[in-house]
């Protein structure tokens, strides 16, 4: 079953001719999450292949255009393609109020609901969960408010084991308790362990998505041990004291993130339109975290 994520954008606060700005679209058991909505994210969609209804759930980091200026042509797209099912918007509480004279002003009446979520900046909490995944939003440290987000699978029970179930005559009743960790005694008092009966899942999977932030340690303990991380790389370490300045990271800041977090791979993206060749970040970055790539768009990253 798919985890996976399709990088929709790379760049940074300026669009170029061949890279746009950030969006990314998580695919966690046939469940689709919108992250972040930079200007063009709905061609993005297009050119990738993703149904515009199968998103139900988008998370905007914080309000710098880059991150959010695609999300009202989305919802008029939406409108015109007669959507009906409810639009969950996570993102600073000030989104509403910016967009909402825009979503007013679209010709013909909205016939879904766009139900907005308040993000906390001051720590990390669970904002959305179902049987399949749980999403965790978490304080960055950029010039303005900003979150960054963590989809984890929700953990699976164990399966019995059901040549056991048949040699041990185990009752249906009993099942339940053992896939939730118990034990199993026979009719002559011995104890057959949880272990002995069950076959383990596999691990949960999960994947981090860290913003625009400076450099930030407080995060690593939120994605320790992630499958897969995200991290914003505006500049190289050249640019170190202007990366400070304006609150952003450097590859080589991504990759000591990712190697303190003991993540098992990172990709980098939102890159300054300074660069016009991308394996300056890699090469960067490859020297702390060997397991990195670039967030190159149209590309899927299995988990």
């Amino acid at each position: 079953m798919p985890f996976e994520v399709t990088i929709l954008g790379n760049s940074s606060a300026l669009p170029t001719s061949d890279r746009y700005p950030t969006g990314q679209v998580l695919n966690v058991l046939g469940r689709f999450f919108l992250i972040d909505c930079g200007e063009g994210t709905q061609v993005q969609l297009r050119r990738n292949k993703i149904g515009f209804g199968k998103i139900n759930h988008i998370f905007i980091s914080h309000l710098h255009g880059d991150h959010y200026y695609g999300l009202i042509g989305l919802i008029s797209t939406f409108n015109l393609l007669s959507r009906k099912n409810d639009l969950h918007i996570y993102s600073s509480s000030e989104l509403k109020t910016l967009i909402q004279p825009q979503i007013d002003f679209i010709k013909g009446e909205i016939q879904f609901k766009i139900l907005f979520h308040p993000l906390d900046f001051k720590k990390s909490r669970q904002i959305y969960i179902d049987n399949k995944v749980e999403v965790i939003s978490f304080p960055l440290k950029h010039s303005v408010p900003t979150c960054g987000f963590l989809f984890r699978e929700i953990k699976k029970q164990p399966n019995i084991k059901k040549e056991l179930i048949r040699y041990y005559n185990i009752p249906i009743a009993e099942i339940k308790n053992i896939k939730a960790g118990g034990n199993f005694t026979t009719e002559n008092g011995d104890i057959i362990t949880h272990e002995t009966l069950t076959i383990q899942p596999p691990l949960p999977r999960s994947y981090a998505f860290c913003s625009d932030t400076v450099f930030y340690p407080n995060v690593v303990e939120i994605i320790k041990g992630v499958d897969l991380l995200y991290h914003e790389s505006t500049f190289t370490e050249e640019m170190k004291v202007f990366a400070n300045s304006t609150f952003h990271s450097t590859a080589r800041d991504a990759a000591e993130i990712a190697k303190f977090a003991d993540v098992k791979k990172l990709i980098i993206g939102h890159f300054s339109t300074r660069y016009k060749k991308l394996n300056l970040f890699l090469n960067e970055a490859k020297q702390v975290f060997e397991n990195t790539e670039i967030a190159n768009e149209g590309e899927t990253y299995k988990v």
